[in-house]
């Protein structure tokens, strides 16, 4: 057992403090005492532990109560329940609180130890869960960016040849709608020709437009297989 592992026992009983501490020291833990609930508190804030036992009844603050603040402000550290006093009750705000066991007096050695036991490998599934979670996260990030600059590499020359071919055209067609309003508000009679010459810049136009569409909606496409891709990937 490796000695590192830090244990906490919060017992206003130093009997029962010290069967508790005898035991798990026997097995190779490091055991750390605690009269009541405030001093178990004051420990928790300045050094870190594995595991947390402690009696239920305690004066000023009890067992449930160092349960519950001490799952509220370390949700990974197990909490095992000590106590002669069970009720369906406590066990119930126990196991609302998230605490690893729930221990009845008398206590046996095996006991003791099975349920230091349990709590460790509780805290190592968290453990090991959030390591994980920690190294899949960036690869996700990694993967998501290489998509993105795939898809952009394979874009570009098309929207660089959408652009070629929307910005002349943008142009001319500018031009010429300026220039047949000039003309047409200047001879009313060319009306007429206008709207005849809109009619032709249409057709003319219309092949363009349709070459820009079936070069933009193959990007589009890519872009957005890339970005479910990406968010699949991330996921």
């Amino acid at each position: 057992m490796d000695a590192l592992r830090k244990i906490l026992v919060v017992d206003d009983d130093p009997v029962v403090g010290k069967s508790i501490d005898r035991v798990l020291t026997g097995k190779g833990y490091a055991v750390i005492t605690a009269c009541n609930g405030e001093e178990a508190l004051a420990k928790l804030h300045n050094e870190k532990y594995d595991v947390v036992f402690t009696d239920i009844r305690m004066p000023g603050m009890s067992g449930l109560e160092v349960a519950e603040r001490v799952k509220a402000s370390q949700p990974w550290l197990p909490v095992v329940i000590v106590t002669g006093f069970g009720t369906q009750d406590y066990e119930a705000r126990a196991e609302a609180a998230g605490v690893s066991s729930f221990l009845h007096k008398p206590l046996s050695p095996e006991m003791i130890e099975g349920c230091a036991r349990k709590a460790l490998l509780e805290r190592d599934a968290v453990s090991a869960t959030e390591a994980t979670a920690t190294i899949e996260a960036p690869v996700a990030a990694e993967a998501q960016g290489r998509i993105k600059n795939i898809a952009l590499f394979l874009a570009a020359p098309f929207i660089g040849l959408a652009y070629l071919l929307a910005f002349p055209l943008v142009g001319v067609g500018m031009l010429a709608w300026m220039g047949a309003q000039a003309m047409m508000t200047k001879y009313p009679a060319m009306r007429k020709l206008g709207a005849g010459l809109t009619t032709t810049a249409k057709f003319v136009a219309a092949p363009f437009i349709g070459l820009f569409f079936v070069l933009t909606f193959p990007i589009a496409g890519l872009v957005l297989l890339a970005w479910t891709g990406a968010r699949a990937a991330k996921k």
